[in-house]
């Protein structure tokens, strides 16, 4: 299968320029895709487009990562309903070194067919001068075309309005592709569908200069089938990096996905083949209670961005969090239940009465909603049931003799810190 048949059955697709179907059939074509820079990681929102540029990559064409190190310095305005704060030279070159790592997971950099290039465009856009901007890209674009743009019109309408600096973005974009089309014969340009504006004016300023054909080709912007932002969890951003989401809180994320979004993630995600995704989504239909789908997801996902090693420690955790919680360590089960309500309380040679213990962690209101939820057998401490409404807990009890691990009922936890 071509790339455009790849990405289009994977539902990748969500708008192309016309010919692009043609052009990667028939020939090996040089594309990029920009990652912004404005933060320490990427994240699992940008983990589709990666993928697009992997699968390039992996059906023999040309595919170039662009660190904006100079856009980054100025902030798209795409999706944003206020200005983005200005970030240093220094905290945006930091955050291009910590992308490269992450790209590398996906992008092979030292193939000896077709290798995979990361450039940054501060290389070039940092070098312009003002005036050579204005008089050599900039009398290509009307102010009308611009003001056209969603991303500007949103802004506009906006009670903060858009800066001058903000308003140039998309000239600086359209920039890069000329200097990709003239360093490396680059003709395609890949993004997210919020891109579309941004990349057909670089197709426009290529042909305008250099008489040129470029293309470009967007990708959906996801929402899961509850309609709410995908990339998001309890505790906010699912980052790639591990000091920023653990392992084991990335394996939940993709496990946790609803029946209604796995096999589309499969698809967007993973480069599991239509036979095996087929087969997985039979296993959603006949046995949504295995999980198989999930599990699959949550193995492949995890497995490329964090290793092997690490997918078999997030399973094995998973596995003492429902059946040991008392084999695990403090550490393994704070990062485990990272989000979840948590309290600390002062430690005490004596212990705590149970039922005092949740009222003043605030796992409960009150002593007596305490002592209904031990009698309706619905409350586990470090999983272990709790029947007896008076029963005492102490410091030898917790874990490592600082951490309780409450239930209520079959899901909600609650960590209970002693200081």
């Amino acid at each position: 299968m071509d790339l455009f048949g790849e990405l289009e059955w994977r539902g990748l697709v969500y708008d192309a320029t016309e010919g692009v179907r043609d052009v990667l059939t028939r020939e090996k074509v040089t594309g990029y895709i920009g990652f912004d820079p404005t933060a320490a990681s990427l994240h699992v929102g940008n983990l589709l487009v990666m993928m697009a540029l992997a699968h390039m990559q992996r059906q023999g064409h040309s595919a170039i990562a662009v660190v904006g190190g100079g856009t980054g310095l100025i902030g798209d305005p795409s999706g944003k309903s206020v200005e983005r704060q200005l970030m240093s030279v220094e905290q945006v070159e930091a955050n291009a070194e910590g992308i490269r790592a992450q790209l590398a997971r996906f992008l092979d950099f030292d193939s000896a067919v077709a290798p995979a290039r990361m450039v940054n465009n501060a290389d070039w856009l940092t070098k312009l001068s003002a005036v050579d901007f204005m008089r050599d890209v900039g009398k290509h674009f009307t102010i009308n075309a611009m003001l056209a743009k969603e991303s500007v019109k949103r802004r506009i309408e906006s009670e903060d309005g858009i800066t001058y600096t903000e308003f140039s973005y998309s000239l600086l974009q359209a920039y890069d592709f000329l200097e990709l089309y003239d360093r490396f014969g680059c003709t395609l340009q890949m993004g997210g569908s919020d891109q579309w504006g941004n990349i057909t004016a670089g197709m426009d300023l290529i042909r305008r200069l250099r008489g040129g054909k470029a293309h470009g080709l967007v990708m959906p912007l996801i929402t899961t089938a509850a309609g709410t932002k995908f990339g998001k969890s309890e505790s906010g951003t699912i980052w790639l990096d591990p000091a920023l989401t653990t392992p084991y809180e990335f394996y939940q994320f993709w496990f946790k996905t609803e029946d209604r979004d796995v096999v589309r993630y499969l698809k967007f995600f993973t480069f599991l083949d239509a036979p095996t995704i087929a087969g997985l989504e039979r296993t959603v239909a006949e046995s949504p209670e295995k999980r198989e789908a999930q599990r699959a997801l949550a193995r492949d996902v995890t497995g490329r961005v964090h290793g092997a090693a690490a997918v078999a420690e997030a399973e094995a955790t998973a596995n003492l969090m429902f059946t040991d919680v008392g084999a695990l360590t403090a550490r393994q089960i704070e990062q485990s239940l990272a989000g979840v309500p948590s309290a600390t309380i002062a430690r005490t040679p004596e212990g705590w009465a149970v039922v005092e213990l949740l009222a003043t962690a605030g796992v409960t209101k009150s002593k007596s909603e305490a002592t209904r939820l031990i009698r309706g057998g619905g409350l586990y401490i470090n999983d272990r049931r709790v029947t007896d409404e008076k029963a005492r807990v102490t410091v030898e009890q917790a874990i490592e003799g600082q951490l309780f691990v409450v239930r209520k009922g079959k899901r909600d936890n609650f960590l209970v810190h002693i200081r």
